[in-house]
């Protein structure tokens, strides 16, 4: 009897946002259902197209855990394919050899590691702190207080911190299977409980991190905030550990609805840490006055969780962006779901999903 051989399904990387967004979430998702994919024109838009180390250590991740054959792996390419098996768990080291974003990594893995035959510990070395990414504090503090409420098991430690160019961050997680995903409801923001917030600066001098707090605490608490605490993260220059120096402050919002509002911004040289901090506070500011449970980068996130949370989720997003429509078209492309989405890109909005009820057999 011959082994059935199933249809890969093949993704334009150049829809939507055409960068690396499509090609994450095309395989966390192949990786979750076990389906192969093609993807070609990869990061079609961007001024350096194809796959950059950190894409490539996503995928070589993806093929450990899932034990998956694979093609196209390499700096530059622009096509690959992707045939899965399902996700086993187990101990795994990945190391991006750049300071490409950690956070990115995880993204793609988190997924499926959802629905692994057991827990998923991983080690990875790269960015935790970059550019054109969510930092690992907003991970920590915004994404798995939020995928909680939906019966995901994570923990996150950052065990040291790396900035551009040198890298050399180093991260370890914690993946734990359930046997479902719930679905999430969260239309309502709710009234801001607290704010908090993270300002750490390596390398360099511990006002820098100070100054970074101060200025935040003193925007927001001008806005009408006054339960606000933000923690600081600085190291004596004998004891630092980091490879490179760096700074950055990241802020969330506790809401009675029982969701988490984030906004971040990282140092630049040049840059004044008053100005770091007051930018992270406006774009705090932004999101709560958007009066959504659900903040701009977060919204996109989600999507591939909702697709596959037992029941109808239903949330309100702070701003409908393209990162998050490009999520729901592969998403459609992959899964047999159907989302609905009220209002216009740029805009705040409603998005809601009937979950195909993926069961975890553990």
């Amino acid at each position: 009897m011959k082994e059935e051989v199933q249809e890969i399904i093949e993704i334009d990387g150049s829809q939507g946002e055409g960068g690396g967004q499509l090609l994450r979430t095309g395989v966390a998702l192949s990786a979750l259902v076990n389906k192969p994919v093609k993807i070609y024109n990869i990061r079609a838009k961007r001024s350096e197209p194809g796959l950059k180390a950190q894409h490539a250590t996503a995928i070589n991740a993806l093929a450990k855990i899932t034990q998956a054959q694979v093609t196209g792996i390499k700096i530059g390419s622009d096509t690959i394919t992707f045939t899965p098996n399902r996700p086993r768990g187990g101990e795994f080291k990945f190391d991006i050899g750049t300071a490409g974003s950690i956070s990115l990594v995880l993204q793609t893995i988190m997924p499926c590691a959802a629905f692994a035959q057991s827990q998923t510990k991983l080690e990875i070395r790269g960015g935790t702190d970059v550019a054109w990414s969510p930092p690992i504090d907003y991970i920590s503090n915004v994404t798995l207080p939020i995928l909680e409420k939906m019966g995901y098991r994570s923990e996150i430690v950052t065990v040291r911190r790396g900035h551009y160019p040198r890298g050399g961050g180093l991260v370890k997680a914690t993946l734990t299977p359930v046997k479902k995903l719930l679905p999430l409801n969260l239309m309502e923001r709710g009234e801001i409980l607290r704010i908090r917030g993270i300002s750490h600066a390596v390398k360099l001098p511990q006002h820098v991190s100070q100054r970074q707090a101060d200025s935040a605490e003193k925007k927001l608490k001008k806005a009408g905030f006054e339960n606000v605490e933000i923690k600081l993260e600085w190291y004596e220059k004998e004891k630092d550990p980091h490879l490179g120096s760096g700074s950055g402050i990241v802020l969330w919002a506790e809401t009675s609805s029982g969701s988490v509002i984030g906004a971040d911004v990282l140092g630049e040289k040049g840059k004044p840490a008053e100005k770091v901090g007051e930018e992270a506070a406006d774009k705090l500011l932004r999101e709560i006055n958007r009066n959504a449970p659900i903040d701009s980068h977060m919204g996109d996130m989600l999507i591939p969780y909702l697709a596959v949370a037992e029941g109808v989720s239903q949330i309100k997003v702070s701003e409908l962006t393209l990162h998050l429509l490009s999520n729901i078209w592969v998403t459609e492309k992959i899964l047999n779901v159907k989302f609905s989405v009220t209002g216009r890109e740029g805009e705040s909005g409603t998005i809601s999903v009937k979950g195909i009820n993926l069961q975890n057999p553990v």
